[in-house]
């Protein structure tokens, strides 16, 4: 199948379960979750058709295993990302004892200062890895990592999560438990 279309699909599909679902007619049930049935009818209905077909595609190649489907097939859900009200249902879990935060350059003084804020999602998002947060700081200009003391984190206290596609999350992270590397 075409690459770009893949893309294509991917970017507006995270933007109608993540951010903007009623734009299309659709409501998030708990979970995140939306009827695959009811979200390729309102993908036509707002002239963007995309088959059966295409959406299983999208979900199994996808690098960033943005999208899941339950195990029965029939819904559909983004992992994480959300900026719309929404129970992803996760439960807390161990994490490991460190954690990687990727982000521009232009963002560190602030993150120094203030720690790694979910902002306008529903939490800050960790790697597991170093590599990883490289990519997604890259995202942002010139890529600076941050370690996060995730084990300390948890032993104070905090809360993490674990997305489907091992994206960890937290709702914050004080800057007394960051290290820039």
């Amino acid at each position: 199948m075409d690459t770009s279309r893949l893309v294509k699909i991917s970017k507006f599909l995270s933007k109608h379960l993540r951010h903007q679902p009623h734009s299309i007619g659709i409501q998030l049930a708990p979970g995140g979750w939306v009827a695959v049935d009811e979200l390729l009818v309102a993908c036509a209905n707002n002239n963007f058709p995309i088959s059966h077909e295409e959406l299983q595609e999208v979900v199994a190649t996808s690098d960033k295993k943005r999208f899941s489907f339950d195990p029965t097939g029939t819904l559909i859900r983004a992992n994480q990302g959300h900026s719309v009200e929404v129970d992803l249902q996760l439960q807390p879990m161990v994490p490991p004892d460190m954690l990687y935060h990727g982000t521009g350059s232009t963002a560190v003084e602030s993150i120094l200062q203030t720690g790694l804020r979910k902002m306008l999602r529903h939490h800050v998002h960790l790697s597991k890895d170093i590599a990883t947060a490289q990519i997604v700081g890259a995202r942002h200009g010139k890529p600076v990592v941050f370690a996060v003391d995730a084990g300390a984190m948890h032993q104070a206290g905090y809360s993490f999560y674990c997305s489907d596609n091992g994206v960890w999350l937290v709702e914050f992270v004080p800057p007394e438990y960051l290290q820039k590397i």
